[in-house]
């Protein structure tokens, strides 16, 4: 306990502007940390689109491929009733030769042209058949060659996650504790504040610089009395708009103060 009051006690004890300097330092550290948590967000997403998009493209090739067995299936079916209204027609010639009026002669006559129509319309549905079967044919040509495609980039995504993953997690865990260093020496009530701007804000942004004049993370006028107090670094000055700690660029130039 007496310990944590001594810590306490010295960290309170550092000047405003080693605090601001400590805070500004915080900022940039944990804006690293920030890059790394993006890219590698980002590349988990197009890998699992792509993983998306090859389960789709091999559903339709699937498809695809019962739809042509299908259509096969059609052609010879319609062949075996060629086949049969052929065998029916040459029945029927036969009959025709043996008939013993006219009226039996025309009713033979009438079967075999329904099935000389009905070999025909077979023959126009075959044509249709293969020409879908052609269509479908190349629809699947393109489709496998945009799957191959495709799993050659999702195994490049892969691979280059996995090294992002490998080169980043030592950069992180780094980071990460380059963090806790610091904000050992900014005192409770301030690293709170920090974290609670930080967390309010979509960039992350808690500490910025005065950029022409307006604050670095809302572009807001800063006014020319503020400046000089910014610059004075006498005491935390934050913006009045948004709400974030600000310095001057003279700080963001220099390392902190525990920086070996």
């Amino acid at each position: 306990m007496a310990t944590e009051k001594t810590k306490t006690t010295e960290v309170a004890d550092i000047s405003i502007e080693e605090k601001l300097r400590a805070l500004f330092e915080l900022q940039k550290v944990d804006s690293e940390i920030d890059k790394i948590r993006i890219l590698r967000g980002e590349l988990p997403l197009e890998v699992q689109d792509l993983e998306d998009e090859i389960a789709g493209l091999e559903t339709r090739v699937k498809n695809l491929e019962g739809e042509v067995k299908s259509l096969e299936t059609a052609i010879g079916n319609k062949k075996n009733e060629i086949a049969q209204a052929k065998d029916l027609i040459k029945k029927y010639q036969d009959q025709q030769n043996n008939v013993r009026n006219n009226r039996e002669y025309d009713s033979l006559s009438k079967e075999i042209e329904f099935q000389t129509l009905e070999i025909e319309l077979c023959e126009k549905r075959i044509k249709e058949f293969t020409a879908q079967i052609a269509q479908k044919k190349e629809a699947i040509e393109q489709a496998t060659t945009l799957l191959n495609e495709r799993k050659g980039d999702l195994d490049q995504k892969k691979k280059e996650l996995e090294e992002i993953v490998a080169e980043t997690q030592k950069e992180e865990e780094q980071l990460l504790q380059r963090s806790k260093e610091i904000e050992v020496i900014i005192e409770p009530r301030l690293l709170t504040a920090y974290k609670k701007i930080r967390g309010n804000a979509r960039n992350g942004l808690a500490v910025v610089t005065v950029e022409r004049d307006a604050c670095g993370g809302c572009f807001n006028k800063i006014p020319p009395q503020r400046q000089l107090d910014i610059r004075s670094r006498k005491k935390i000055i934050v913006c009045e708009y948004c709400g974030r700690i600000l310095v001057d660029d003279e700080i963001a130039q220099k390392d902190s103060p525990d920086k070996d």
